[in-house]
């Protein structure tokens, strides 16, 4: 946007060109002024400087030989077509053949007589000494869009100077020597059959008040070919009338440069919405990057046959792996200061199973109040059988649909079971889901602490916060202790995963488990749980 100025509006120049050339030779005993080597142009802005000449002098029309020249030589009459005209000839045929000189007879024909001569331009040029002569180019130029008009011209212009590319570079004379020298051309050898030659005027012009800048740029290079037919020329004639009232006429072949003066350039102003839109286009081809190097990647990736190391590095780093939610627990060590995460299915115990950490251990403790505004009360019962259920209503949590196929007693285990322990308190099983401890290494139980009995068993803690959410709650109902045991595994949940969303994964150890169930127990100590998917 910067370099390229793409914050401003733009518009195309118009432009007016006026030329004046000045100068005066003296060769071939005349004086040779401006109205004798400039000559019109019918050309828009370009002007021509006479360089060579060949002149036919007293010229009448008459009958004549035809110059030399392939099918004007003949040897008879019969060689010769009354009335045909050819595409070289310099008149029309009579029909006869007649000598052109001593040593060769061409054709009759009616023309302009003597008709012009074949031959190649003099060498040296004749106005060789051009080269000196000078020009001065006027040039206005308009931007339509911004009302802008200057001239190239300075307001006082010192008619001494002379274009410099670098000691003056803003003067409007130049010298034509100067001009083919620019062009990297000899103008001794371009005089003597002519050329063309472009003088060019970039005007790239910045009008913002604040960084204003316009003044023209010239360059210089040749337009015809030095290879195939150079050269510039054509011809005209002066005519005069004779005392007995025949036309006599001198033709002029001449030879010269012809210059275009070429103007092209651009107005450029700030635009307020030439910037956003630009800012825009370019803020969208950041969209093309992505898919430019995935194709690259691609690419390298299948001449390597599918083997590259880097594109797989990609890939793992462009798309995250979304696991089921039924196919992963979170497990929280009183003596590890983080969650994690474990997937299903286990192979070995829940305690010894290798997981990864997905959150820092939170130390903010939400209060009963706030546990019990949730929508639904999760079976804790079932829970730690299996984490991935999915969250149900309060009623009948501890019979579930997905039933294990006996009771969770205490006393069932086998003999070696409690490996996994490491505090002593946790329960036996032989279900590997429910092999958990609050540890990971030996040591003190949880339970025992006093935090665990005022924020997850407290008696008190919890009718206040069935309360709170059910005023008209009866505390004396027999089935209270359900409810008091579900609110319970809800505030270790909160207490030690934090307030984030884990409690339909989150898996509760062994000995809180059954420190909650001995403290709130069922009546039967029948407590079910879910099957492992």
């Amino acid at each position: 946007v910067i370099a390229h100025r793409l914050y401003q509006e733009t518009d195309e120049v118009n432009s007016s060109v006026r030329t004046s050339v000045k100068g005066v030779a003296y060769t071939n005993d005349r004086i040779w002024d401006t109205a004798e080597y400039t000559i019109p142009m019918q050309a828009i802005n370009s002007f021509f400087v006479m360089t060579n000449i060949i002149k036919t002098e007293n010229q009448l029309e008459q009958r004549c030989p035809e110059y030399p020249f392939g099918k004007a030589i003949c040897s008879s009459d019969k060689s010769c077509e009354n009335g045909s005209v050819d595409i070289q000839s310099h008149g029309i045929q009579t029909g006869k053949c007649v000598n052109y000189n001593a040593t060769v007879k061409t054709c009759e024909v009616r023309a302009w007589c003597p008709v012009e001569p074949m031959e190649k331009p003099p060498e040296p040029a004749v106005l060789r000494s051009s080269e000196d002569f000078t020009v001065l180019i006027k040039n206005n130029i308009h931007f339509p869009k911004f009302n802008y008009t200057i001239l190239n011209v300075p307001p006082i212009l010192n008619t001494s100077c002379t274009y410099n590319k670098t000691t003056s570079p803003l003067c409007p004379i130049f010298r034509l020597g100067d001009i083919l020298q620019e062009a990297k051309e000899n103008f001794s050898e371009v005089a003597v059959k002519g050329g063309i030659m472009a003088i060019e005027i970039n005007w790239d012009c910045n009008l913002d008040s604040w960084f204003y800048d316009c003044s023209p740029k010239y360059g210089f290079r040749r337009l015809d070919d030095k290879k195939i037919k150079p050269g510039f020329h054509f011809r005209y004639a002066r005519y005069y009338k004779l005392p007995h009232g025949k036309e006599q006429r001198t033709l002029f072949k001449v030879y010269g440069i012809r210059f275009d003066v070429l103007v092209f350039g651009t107005g450029r102003k700030f635009n307020g919405i030439e910037l956003i839109k630009n800012i825009g286009s370019m803020i969208s081809y950041f969209g093309l990057v992505v898919s430019a190097i995935e194709i690259a990647l691609c690419v390298g990736n299948c001449s390597s046959c599918g083997k590259s190391p880097l594109y797989k590095i990609y890939n793992r780093k462009k798309y995250e792996t979304v696991l089921n939610p039924r196919q992963v627990m979170y497990v929280s060590y009183v003596d590890e200061p983080h969650v994690t995460l474990i997937k299903k299915p286990l192979k070995t115990s829940l305690q010894h199973a290798q997981g990864s950490i997905v959150e820092s251990h939170p130390v903010k403790f939400c209060g009963a109040g706030s546990c019990c505004t949730s929508e639904s009360n999760e079976n804790r019962d079932n829970e730690q059988s299996e984490p991935m259920r999915t969250s149900e209503s309060n009623e009948n949590h501890d019979n579930e649909e997905f039933e294990l196929g006996q009771p969770l007693g205490q006393g069932a285990s086998s003999p070696d079971c409690q490996k996994w322990c490491c505090c002593g308190k946790c329960q036996p099983t032989q279900e590997y889901h429910e092999q958990l401890c609050c540890r990971r290494k030996k040591g003190q139980c949880i339970t025992t602490s006093h935090w665990f009995q005022q924020l997850v068993l407290s008696s008190h803690t919890l009718k206040k916060a069935l309360l709170y959410k059910d005023p008209f709650l009866d505390l004396t109902d027999g089935n209270i202790n359900n409810q008091l045991r579900h609110l319970a595994y809800k505030q270790y949940v909160h207490w030690r995963f934090g307030s984030f969303d884990l409690e339909d994964r989150a898996v509760i150890p062994s000995c809180c488990r059954w420190k909650i169930r001995d403290t709130y127990p069922k009546a039967g100590n029948n407590y079910t749980g879910f099957k492992m998917e």
